[in-house]
């Protein structure tokens, strides 16, 4: 992976991360704020969950 692959993959999340307040703010505003609800536990947990899918995706497609 060279540097322009890595940019290029830092675009698209900031792409993928800017849709949904663009598109429905008001849904992302009370999706934000249900995800401050969680406990520190469930937050862990979606967050593991998304290192691994996302480990999982890179072994993959390498």
């Amino acid at each position: 992976m060279n540097g322009t692959t890595f940019w290029l993959a830092m675009a698209l999340v900031l792409v993928i991360e800017g849709f949904m307040p663009f598109m429905s703010p008001g849904t992302w505003r009370q999706t934000f704020v249900q995800i401050l609800k969680l406990s520190d536990g469930q937050l862990r947990f979606f967050g593991l969950c998304s290192l691994l899918l996302g480990v999982a995706l890179i072994w993959w497609l390498t």
